[in-house]
């Protein structure tokens, strides 16, 4: 389930990346590459998985999904928090930086 939730959390962002690709205003392929990054992760985490446990990896309780998928929305909230503050760091439309200054005045 933590495979599943961060692909399809990379292939909606890829998705998003590719059609604002020239801009690259908001920094979408940072989130793209974090998410494809955690997809990987779980990929060799489920192949050594496979190889220690063996068939048993395909035939999961519904508490063992369960959990899975509460640490796979976990990954990507925390990418998704993570991309917000590369966001707001870098301020594409100027808004903290107009704030911070109307309040100096």
């Amino acid at each position: 389930m933590t495979l599943l939730t961060a692909v399809f959390a990379a292939v909606i962002t890829t998705v998003v990346w590719y059609k604002n690709a020239p801009d690259n205003k908001y920094s979408e392929g940072v989130l793209c590459l974090m998410f494809w990054g955690a997809s990987l992760m779980w990929l060799v985490d489920a192949v050594f998985e496979y190889v220690g446990v063996g068939a048993e990896f395909f035939t999961p309780t519904p508490e063992d999904m369960l959990n899975d998928l509460y640490l796979g929305l976990s990954v990507v909230a925390l990418g998704l928090v993570i991309w917000i503050v590369i966001l707001l760091i870098k301020d594409p439309k100027g808004v903290i930086k107009a704030v911070l200054f109307k309040n100096k005045k």
